[in-house]
């Protein structure tokens, strides 16, 4: 695949976009990164179930340097709750390196855009419905924590998220205050990327047909392009986050999800001959 202009600007813009997203919603733009990263692929004629792969395995990896960025700018505002940070970190990398490592690889590209899109789903649902968790429910100790840690990042590993699909509900189901459930989560991005992406590039060794420029399945061009650009935009994020309600985060949040869920779905299904 031959690194045109085009991609440069495209690929930039993703990560323009996704940086802001990242800070605003503590998501790690992993999430909103695959299926774009799926059309940028698609368009140079990457196969599908290779595309899928690459576009998961980059998108994570960029994760590592927008977590950077928005995890500082949360810092600043002492948002992020770092005791449970630390106390879910050595799960996070534990789960999510027994998915991209052995797990990722193993499964075919349909089935892995089918289950990304049933857990965006089922995030979105959860923080749409915006239930509220009894008042006397809180955080479980250590072991609960170490579990739930290797639960969010074996998820997180298997479809390029930062873990905030997962980890922003739970943490407000222990009755974590939105702002810290989405800056702490901006933290949690940073071990799940550095695990997984070390899982996609030793899990992805001497495959052939692997496009130019890439290490395993990360595609080098995007992740530096996204990276540099979404630093920039991350901050950006952080602060029009810290002036909105926690009602209008959770909406955006879950309008979000609901739209990349269909239109992930709508991918598996055409793999599947459904439609």
């Amino acid at each position: 695949m031959m690194l045109e202009p085009l991609v440069i600007i495209e690929l930039a813009v993703l990560g323009l976009f996704t940086g802001f997203m990242a800070g605003l919603l503590g998501i790690g733009g992993g999430m909103i990164m695959v299926p774009f990263l799926i059309m940028v692929l698609s368009a140079r004629n990457i196969p599908d179930d290779l595309g899928l792969k690459m576009a998961i395995a980059t998108a994570m990896s960029t994760i590592i340097f927008t977590s950077i960025s928005s995890v500082r700018a949360h810092h600043q505002k002492g948002a992020v709750r770092w005791p449970l940070v630390r106390s879910l970190a050595p799960g996070l990398v534990l789960g999510s390196m027994i998915s991209s490592l052995g797990v990722f690889a193993l499964i075919k590209g349909p089935f892995l855009g089918f289950f990304f899109a049933l857990f965006v789903a089922f995030s979105a649902t959860q923080m749409f419905l915006d239930r509220k968790p009894k008042p006397t429910r809180q955080l479980p100790g250590p072991v609960g924590l170490l579990g739930a840690g290797g639960f969010i990042g074996f998820l997180s590993g298997l479809v390029g998220a930062g873990g905030a699909f997962v980890s922003v509900p739970f943490m407000a189901w222990c009755n974590v205050p939105m702002h810290n459930a989405l800056a702490s989560s901006s933290a949690l991005g940073f071990p799940i990327a550095i695990a997984s992406a070390a899982g996609y590039v030793i899990g992805a060794y001497g495959l052939p047909d692997l496009p130019q420029y890439s290490i395993g399945y990360i595609y080098l061009p995007a992740l530096l392009c996204i990276s540099l650009t979404s630093m920039m935009t991350a901050p950006i994020g952080v602060k029009i986050a810290h002036q909105l309600n926690t009602t209008q985060l959770r909406r955006i949040f879950a309008i979000l999800l609901i739209c990349i869920a269909v239109y992930m779905l709508s991918k598996s299904f055409k793999s599947f001959g459904i439609i």
